[in-house]
């Protein structure tokens, strides 16, 4: 019973590990380049939960000095996901638009079928 609720109390770790693990089964596994773009999005989610999770403190305020509040949360790892979120979107959009060209080239986005072609195009 005590695992039991070890595991209930730390579940956000938990989904951590599997959206990373699953997001890197994705990538490595799939020979679909849009797929791959998915699991990368999910290891990136799985990135913003593990930064996210020790930024929050139970009964912490934000960072504002006042006499009547002694716990404070850090507000910097919002800050950096914030960021890291423009910088993923951008990254998956650029992904999406190199599958596109890809396909444009090769009539496919199986990466097995474009090594088995070897020089593509026309």
């Amino acid at each position: 019973m005590e695992l039991f609720e070890n595991i209930i109390a730390h579940y956000n770790h938990w989904v951590t590990i599997f959206l990373m693990v699953a997001g890197l089964y994705i990538v490595v596994a799939r020979g679909n380049m849009v797929k791959k773009l998915v699991g990368l999005s999910l290891f990136q989610t799985s990135v913003y939960l593990l930064y996210l999770t020790p930024g929050k403190i139970l009964g912490g305020t934000p960072p504002i000095l006042d006499p009547n509040f002694a716990v404070y949360s850090n507000p910097l790892p919002h800050v950096l996901m914030l960021t890291a979120i423009v910088v993923g979107v951008a990254t998956l959009a650029l992904g999406l638009a190199l599958v596109v060209r890809i396909n444009e080239a090769y009539g496919t986005i199986e990466e097995d079928e474009i090594f088995a072609d070897g020089e593509g195009g026309e």
